[in-house]
């Protein structure tokens, strides 16, 4: 057994950093399946029974890049004496993620300390009532602040710090920038103030630059750069201390440079500084902009609910409801948690959840699901999912995971990004040489100058980014738009599928028929007929199984006890009634049985020509009747298919029903391709027969038998009003019942690997393109050399480039809505087993 764990982490600044914290967490015995994400920084892993958490931490922390740990204190209610404590202490830390817990009778309260992401204030709270001492976060303290908040604290302090460099680095650039821009205003520093004056002048500043707002770059850098590790700030932090120390040494000790070279770029550290806070300012608020779908649907939470205690409403937090309680959701009020409904009628708005905009009526026997919105009427609803297991929170750690998720095309970028760092610091080494040995006068200078453009210039924020920030932006915007991506490769993959493989019953049709003709054999009654059938059609939940029964039951027949029941899986069901024996299922059912359908044929010709799925009766081995049922086409599966033709992709229809009545729903709806009268296990070999050519197939499902299916195709979609086994099948999740869902799977994975391509071209193009630049490659023929001020500034504005490209996702339009006719369904997602 393993574990799948996330938790947040420190220190990360470009694509190095994230290879080299991945690999000291897959060198951890015990870890698995690492990856890491640059843009959200969290880790998600398997943890087997082998590994330990703490080591996993440890090795984070030895690498550079700490987990964020978090403190919390609890007031512990109902502790008495010791063993409350000892009972307490035990509840809390079995909680994963977990480091250290101190409970303290005399104040009862409980500090602990833990891994964000994998723990978190509400799974202790939980914890701890379990165990029977309700707990709260003390007033006075602080709860873990979420990503979202963390990133907005993080803009404000770099923002902060930009304007404390800015200000102390514009005297310095006009002191001595001006000098170079206007001959006059250098005249009028020398014979002022004097140009000894003016560098010692621009060193206190700049000191105060780099020893202040720039000690970040200093404070990581050199450590990474001895332990053989660098990144990102040891690139800015040789280049800045280059440029300093060389400055430095014109300022004081001039005598050893020669008297043409003795020149200060005390303005280049600091601009360079400025520039680069500038650019992580700005980062940090577009990296808090693109995880705004999971802040969306954490808004979707209720904070408290009314929970009928001793016959009393209270107003209690959603932390304390247990499964089981009984809720009041008054109109207008957000329903807390999962449940099912007991007393009252209302139409609650599940368009948040599903993207269906229509309101859905509830009725005692109803699910409700927890963050949807109660419209007129009131409800009373018994709680059957709380805390981690209700829908709304499988959703926000299915998009979490996702977000999280390393896509095939990022292996690449990890391959590149292993040596760049490294590469760069060569380069830079290299280009200073040449110039020293090639360069003419002034060699020494022209040198620092490319050497520290390389450096600068080079950084690979913008590659480590690239990715990250696109599947963060599209899967949540997916999930607005009513589809999860449950497996984070599937977003890559569902953009290159060439078929579109629909199951029919509940996928292409609404998968609630009705019961539309019943053709009797010579010496069988009605009434009779409907009696032994629905009774045996009583014992199944197939969609065609009642529609019998409730046409038995509307004609007031009362329904016998059965006997025996076998289901024979893609035949028909046996069952034992009143003494007789029933069979009901299709003609292969009836042939296996020996039993003669012929007196009928002509008849279920008819019906199968109508669309209708006909079904044969026989009792005590006699052919009896011919059922036909009817499964409406939902309104929008005609337009979805088209809209899927628009998009260059064959459609194809699987189903067990007779070709017959099969082809009579597939032209309606303008499928290309009919797979008919398959078994279970023979849509997996259909499967195989549409991938002939080397297609690429996804593969839309709801029921049981579509498992095999989902989990066999390319891509696996379940629809989100199907059964829990299948969704657990699934690479990806339709909340909604539309089949319109696939056109915006489809859509919003193209459009983010587009965006992702866009962002790697633009990452790697402007490396390859400025480094040359950089190293002077412009400067025999233009005698151009770049600035290391402006080689900071492109650095930063090629990360801002990525982020706000990966941002324009969010403005990514649904391909196509719901028509007004379409009836909202209610979306299941399978509790996560526990741990």
């Amino acid at each position: 057994m393993s574990r799948h764990l996330t938790l947040s982490i420190q220190g990360m600044t470009c694509a190095g950093c994230m290879g080299r914290a991945e690999r000291a967490l897959a060198a951890v015995p015990g870890v698995e399946n690492v990856s890491i994400n640059l843009a959200n920084e969290r880790a998600q892993f398997d943890l087997t029974e082998n590994g330990q958490l703490s080591d996993a931490i440890a090795a984070l922390d030895e690498a550079g890049y700490p987990a964020r740990i978090e403190t919390v204190v609890l007031n512990v209610e109902s502790m008495s004496c010791a063993s409350c404590v000892g009972r307490v202490d035990k509840a809390l830390a079995e909680v994963d993620g977990v480091l250290d817990v101190n409970v303290n009778l005399a104040s009862e309260t409980a500090t602990v300390r833990f891994v964000d992401g994998i723990a978190s204030v509400g799974d202790l709270m939980a914890a701890a009532r379990e165990s029977g001492y309700p707990a709260t976060p003390a007033e006075s303290d602080t709860v873990a602040e979420d990503a979202s908040d963390r990133k907005t604290a993080e803009a404000r302090d770099m923002f902060r710090k930009t304007a404390i460099a800015a200000a102390l680095t514009l005297p310095v650039f006009i002191i001595e920038m001006g000098g170079h821009v206007f001959p006059a205003f250098k005249d009028l520093i020398h014979s002022t103030i004097g140009q000894q004056t003016s560098w010692i002048l621009q060193f206190v500043l700049v000191s105060l630059v780099l020893i202040g707002p720039g000690r970040i770059f200093y404070a990581k850098g050199f450590p990474a750069l001895f332990k053989g590790a660098p990144d990102m700030n040891s690139l800015v932090a040789v280049g800045t201390s280059a440029a300093f120390l060389y400055s430095c040494i014109a300022t004081f000790l001039p005598a050893l440079l020669p008297e043409g070279v003795r020149a200060v770029y005390f303005e280049a550290a600091a601009v360079i500084v400025v520039l680069i806070l500038l650019g992580r300012s700005l980062e940090a608020r577009a990296k808090g902009r693109t995880g705004a779908a999971i802040r969306k649907l954490m808004g979707l939470q209720a904070r408290t609910a009314r929970v009928i205690r001793d016959g009393k409403p209270q107003d209690v937090d959603i932390a304390e409801i247990t499964v089981g309680e009984t809720i009041l959701v008054r109109p207008g009020e957000r329903i807390a948690v999962d449940g099912e409904v007991i007393e009252g009628t209302a139409h609650v708005d599940e368009s948040m959840i599903t993207g269906e905009p229509i309101p859905v009526e509830k009725s005692p026997g109803d699910e409700v699901t927890g963050g949807t919105v109660n419209g007129a009427g009131s409800l009373q609803f018994r709680a059957t999912r709380v805390g981690r297991d209700t829908t709304l929170a499988q959703i926000i750690r299915m998009v979490e995971e996702a977000q999280g998720a390393k896509l095939p095309i990022q292996g690449l970028v990890d391959k590149i990004t292993l040596w760049f760092v490294p590469a760069v610091l060569a380069l830079a080494v290299l280009t200073v040489s040449v110039w020293l040995i090639l360069g003419p006068d002034p060699a020494l200078t022209l040198a620092l100058v490319a050497g520290v453009s390389v450096l600068i210039i080079a950084c690979p924020c913008a590659m480590g980014l690239a990715t990250p920030t696109s599947i963060m932006v599209g899967t949540g915007r997916a999930a607005e738009l009513g589809v999860l991506f449950r497996k984070g490769d599937a977003l890559q993959q569902l953009a290159s599928v060439d078929v579109v493989a629909l199951d029919k019953t509940g996928t292409v049709t609404e998968g609630r028929p009705d019961l539309t003709d019943l053709e009797l054999a010579k010496g069988f009654d009605r009434a009779d007929v409907l009696r032994l059938v629905g009774a045996v059609e009583a014992q199944s939940e197939h969609p065609i199984a009642q529609a019998i029964t409730h046409a038995a039951e509307a004609e007031g027949v009362i329904l016998p006890k059965v006997e025996s029941f076998e289901s024979i899986t893609g035949y028909g069901v046996r069952a034992t009634v009143s003494g007789h024996d029933v069979l009901v299922g299709a003609r292969r059912l009836m042939e296996r049985e020996g039993i003669d359908p012929a007196p009928l044929s002509k008849a279920e010709a008819n019906l199968s020509s109508k669309g209708r799925t006909a079904l044969f009766a026989a009792i005590d081995g006699e052919l009896a009747a011919l059922l036909a049922v009817s499964d409406p086409v939902k309104p929008t599966s005609a337009a979805a298919i088209k809209a899927l033709h628009a998009r260059g992709l064959h459609v194809a229809m699987i189903t067990g029903d007779k070709e017959s009545t099969a082809k009579a729903i597939a032209d309606d709806v303008g499928i290309d391709q009919l797979v008919a009268d398959v078994l279970p296990d023979g849509k997996v070999a259909a499967l195989d027969r549409l991938r002939e050519g080397e297609r690429r197939v996804a593969f839309v499902g709801d029921g049981i038998n579509d498992a095999p299916a989902l989990a066999h195709a390319d891509i696996g979609v379940a629809i989100g009003t199907g059964t829990d086994v299948a969704i657990e099948s699934a690479d990806v999740v339709l909340m909604s019942g539309d089949l319109q869902g696939i056109v915006n799977a489809v859509e919003v994975s193209r459009q983010t690997m587009r965006n992702i391509k866009q962002n790697l071209f633009w990452a790697f193009g402007y490396n390859v393109a400025l480094i040359p630049v950089a190293a002077g490659a412009l400067y025999p023929a233009f005698d151009v050399l770049l600035s290391p001020m402006l080689a900071a500034g492109a650095m930063a504005l090629s990360s801002v480039f990525v982020l706000s490209n990966a941002l324009r996702l969010r403005g990514m339009k649904a391909a196509s809505k719901p028509k007004d006719g379409a009836m909202p369904q209610k979306a299941t997602v399978k509790p996560a087993p526990a741990e």
